[in-house]
């Protein structure tokens, strides 16, 4: 691949850039971390303490959140920039494709004004089970990405109560399911790697990559009425044929006694990494 593959994204009329702590811009960084919200407010008082101890600087694309996402971001002093959406997009195929590009701009804004060696992106309710520094630091001279083990967390007939503001995410349920997803979540800041039209989560250009560290995924897991959202917000969407159907039939299933995969259920820890059933990446 070469640098012509990769678009340049432009702020939109229906978009602005926000400044957060704005002594963190044009300073080298070793660790900067991106991510896309929208109405995260529940859980991102500590999304922002965790990934303070790990990276030095945060740039965040809001996708028109009505809830206090925004002020919550303004406030945290690791978060540098902020581009908010203030217009929400609701046609299924256009949702699909706005994710490459609200991250290409988000690596494009992080290169002009926060310049950095690795570049971390997450979702707010993903816990990385290890350090993140050291991992980069430790990566081998031609590594230019590594991927992360992810698990998704489960509510079960014990341990059901909903999350509340305040608590720590990282460890908060007992039980995950085995299913693995290899997420590529951290590259190094090379001119070759980025997004192009049509891109998801994964950028492109990377030549070597690394699996490395495991990651809890709490996207089923906050709580029943969460769940029911979350089966509802992949109904309306996202493609039918390959996430509304399949949420559709999870509705009223938030509580499990095996995964939605039909799997037993680990603690987290050395017997559910043995038992991993590698899956694709998607949620």
């Amino acid at each position: 691949m070469t640098e012509a593959d990769i678009s340049s994204w432009q702020v939109r009329d229906s978009e602005s850039i926000i400044a957060g702590n704005e002594a963190l811009l044009g300073q080298n960084h070793q660790l900067v971390a991106m991510t896309r919200v929208r109405n995260e407010a529940l859980i991102l008082p500590d999304t922002l303490d965790y990934l303070s101890q790990h990276v030095d600087a945060i740039i965040v694309y809001d996708d028109a959140s009505t809830d206090e996402t925004v002020d919550l971001l303004r406030a945290h002093p690791k978060v540098a920039l902020i581009v908010a959406n203030h217009q929400w997009e609701r046609d299924v195929d256009a949702r699909r494709r706005a994710e490459g590009r609200h991250r290409g701009l988000l690596l494009d804004l992080a290169r002009a004004q926060l310049p950095h060696d690795w570049m971390f992106c997450f979702d707010p309710d993903e816990r990385v089970s290890g350090n993140l520094r050291d991992a980069v630091e430790g990566a081998d001279a031609a590594c230019d990405a590594l991927r992360v083990r992810l698990f998704d967390a489960y509510l079960t007939a014990d341990d059901q109560e909903p999350y509340t503001s305040g608590q720590k995410l990282m460890d908060f349920r007992r039980l995950y399911g085995p299913e693995q997803r290899d997420i590529l979540m951290l590259w190094r800041n090379h001119a070759g790697i980025g997004f192009a039209e049509g891109d998801g989560r994964t950028p492109r250009g990377m030549t070597a990559v690394k699996t490395d560290l495991y990651c809890q995924h709490y996207g089923k897991s906050l709580s029943v009425s969460h769940w029911e959202e979350t089966c509802d917000y992949y109904i309306q969407h996202f493609p039918y044929e390959t996430y509304g159907a399949k949420w559709e039939a999870r509705k009223g299933k938030a509580i499990h006694a095996e995964s939605d995969f039909g799997n037993p259920l680990y603690e987290w820890g050395e017997a559910l990494f043995r038992g991993a059933v590698p899956m694709p990446s998607s949620k």
